[in-house]
């Protein structure tokens, strides 16, 4: 590690198929090496090490090493680590770590010969546009960005834009690991007692996960941002996607609507599902949400009267005493 280096940031990438609730074990695990740990969900996380190096007594890299063989034992998750002295040089190590699972860049010497070669599109923080737009006056590399005059890149990119960008390409990052919890969220599961194929048998079961986790966050008062629906196929294959609610919300129509988009989103047709789970995201307290606005739609408006009524008889006689009809379907 380079003397004039001013901090030591690890950026952690789970693999694609890696679960909400294994990215917040692999958060758990790095929050033994460094208190200084910055989510970045769903599949990411950034931890400042420097801290860290004289207590552990080796370098960033085989520190790294550590953490990762940690992470594989104990959890099974398999993790790539970029680590750099900024958070955008460390994201771009992290795509590329061959082997090893670990791209350590000590010094700028190194960043530059790592980051030079690499394609435009390969930059952390381009956009495939962006990109396009540099190709199209001849910068094909990351050198070729870093090297071009500021004026004719803000002019391509526009001034913030591409300010920013030149400085990434030449390992220039301000931005500090922001220190934060992991956001509150909340889950349900419904594992099919077979293979599951009936697309309608598994959008009553997702419906009924729907109906838990509103009760859920009602009872507790608070509003979700976002939800993920997290599917385990036949044969142990998964698939996650996250959507973000148009407003906070902890209305089952406004869940329900968000969940059954995530699900027509993913296109299974013929594939065979094993469990589903449902997670409502980035928790907050209701009071902080916009408030329920007045809706022209008569039958939503009824929906939304009645749900604090059904609310109350499942509280007192049961789940599912009462709610909407399609979750009623047998769901195995």
């Amino acid at each position: 590690m380079s003397a004039a280096q001013t901090s030591v940031i690890w950026h952690v990438r789970c693999r694609p198929d890696t679960s909400a609730e294994d990215h917040r074990r692999v958060l758990e695990l790095l929050t033994g090496f460094t208190p200084q740990v910055q989510p970045l969900p769903p599949l990411a996380a950034l931890a400042q090490v420097k801290g860290s190096l004289r207590f552990f007594g080796v370098d960033a890299g085989e520190l790294a090493q550590r953490f990762r063989v940690q992470a594989l034992v104990q959890t099974g998750i398999d993790t790539h680590i970029g680590v750099a002295d900024t958070w955008a040089t460390a994201a771009t190590a992290s795509a590329h770590v061959g082997p090893s699972g670990v791209r350590y860049l000590s010094d700028h010497r190194a960043v530059q010969a790592f980051l030079g070669p690499l394609p435009i599109r390969a930059l952390h923080g381009i956009g495939p546009a962006q990109a396009a737009q540099l190709q199209n006056y001849g910068l094909h590399t990351i050198a070729a960005l870093a090297a071009m005059d500021e004026t004719v890149v803000c002019r391509i990119l526009g001034g913030k834009a591409g300010k920013t960008l030149r400085n990434r390409a030449r390992g220039i990052d301000p931005r500090a690991v922001a220190v934060q919890r992991m956001p509150e969220s909340t889950s349900a599961s419904f594992a099919f007692e077979r293979d599951m194929l009936d697309p309608v048998i598994v959008r009553a079961a997702l419906l009924d996960l729907v109906v838990t986790l509103g009760s859920r966050i009602r009872g507790r008062d608070q509003i979700a941002c976002g939800l993920t629906l997290d599917v385990r196929l036949a044969g142990g294959g998964t698939a996650q996607r996250t959507r973000r609610l148009p407003q906070p919300s902890a209305h089952t129509d406004d869940l329900r609507t968000g969940a059954l988009r995530i699900l027509d989103g993913m296109a299974f047709q013929r594939a065979r599902i094993r469990r589903i789970t449902l997670i409502a995201e980035d928790l907050a307290p209701a009071d902080d949400g916009p408030g329920t606005q007045l809706s022209l739609d008569h039958a939503r408006e009824m929906r939304l009267r009645l749900e604090p009524v059904i609310d109350k008889l499942n509280a007192r006689y049961g789940h599912r005493v009462a709610g909407p009809a399609g979750a009623y379907r047998k769901a195995s």
